[in-house]
């Protein structure tokens, strides 16, 4: 019967499978070759299935056989898998990892982190969501998610935070768009005509969002999503503040192109605060530990190289 069948028969399988015979089998089990043909004879009685075609001098797997032997590999495998969250139950060490980044998180900086996660913790199951604004934090209040990236200029009541980057917001346009034909500093008369791309928050009714920052033109059209409104922009549709890291390449190439505001004339660019927040109380095992520091390196480095890029 199946369920008289164990792993040790399994493992025996495999290994004269893999060595190509009982003997080379058996030196590696550090068994007796008896024992190990009676251990897959044995095996073939309860299955009811001719694993090897004993009828040369070298036995050879028939097409069942083999089938019998991935099914047995896979099974292995998951024991492994099984074995490992276990162990890291009993250390204290999180099977899961749920985070919430805004989507002005350098993505090279998250391709990076998710890339150091299956690399450093590959048993640890990983879900990621892109939010916009409150959004972040209310998937932590929620208890949707262990960490985020938020901005801290939110509303961060019950939350932790840390701060990790300040990004630079820089008012854009598109090469073809009449503000980028504007000679010196576009003041409001040149706004007044201009569609001002806007992020706007998908959040349920009743429930206020965040204070709007930098809108200058009385005419916007609002995005829910910040590569639309980047592509809205590059294609000339209306102009922006969009983060320097998400535009630099752009600007670069001559596609975009940085529009000089009075309203930020004497200063820099409105800038926005990136922590990386948790809820309060709430201890962080060593995953989340790990995941905090190596979010808050890779942020910093990704917006680091690009400076020095510029």
């Amino acid at each position: 019967m199946l369920d008289s069948v164990t792993i040790d028969q399994l493992r025996t399988l495999r290994a004269v499978a893999e060595e190509g015979s009982f003997s080379a089998a058996a030196r590696k089990l550090g068994q007796g070759q008896p024992a190990v043909s009676q251990a897959i004879q044995r095996l073939e009685k309860q299955l009811g299935l001719r694993l090897f075609d004993r009828s040369s001098r070298v036995p050879r797997l028939t097409a069942k056989g083999e089938a019998v032997v991935a099914a047995a590999r896979r099974l292995h495998e998951d024991l492994a898998t099984f074995q490992s969250v276990v162990g890291r139950i009993k250390s204290g060490e999180e099977t899961k990892l749920a985070l919430v980044v805004d989507a002005m998180f350098p993505t090279p900086a998250l391709l990076s982190f998710v890339r150091e996660l299956a690399q450093t913790h590959p048993g640890v199951e990983l879900t990621l969501e892109v939010e916009l604004l409150s959004a972040v934090t209310e998937r932590l209040r929620e208890r949707k998610a262990t960490l985020g990236i938020a901005g801290a200029d939110l509303d961060l009541t019950g939350l932790e935070q840390r701060p990790i980057a300040l990004l630079s917001m820089l008012p854009v346009a598109a090469l073809s768009h009449p503000l980028a034909r504007v000679k010196g500093v576009i003041t409001e008369e040149h706004l007044a005509s201009a569609t001002q791309m806007v992020l706007s928050e998908r959040l349920p009714t009743g429930k206020a969002g965040t204070t709007d920052r930098g809108v200058l033109s009385p005419k916007q059209w609002r995005v829910a999503d910040l590569m639309t409104k980047h592509a809205l922009i590059l294609g000339g549709l209306g102009w922006g503040h969009e983060p320097e890291h998400l535009v630099r390449e752009d600007l670069s190439a001559g596609r975009l192109v940085q529009l000089r505001l009075a309203a930020w004339e004497g200063g820099p660019p409105p800038r926005r605060p990136l922590a990386l927040v948790r809820r309060k109380g709430v201890p962080l095992g060593p995953v989340a530990t790990w995941a905090s520091n190596r979010l808050t390196d890779l942020c910093q480095l990704a917006l680091s190289a690009n400076h020095h890029a510029t």
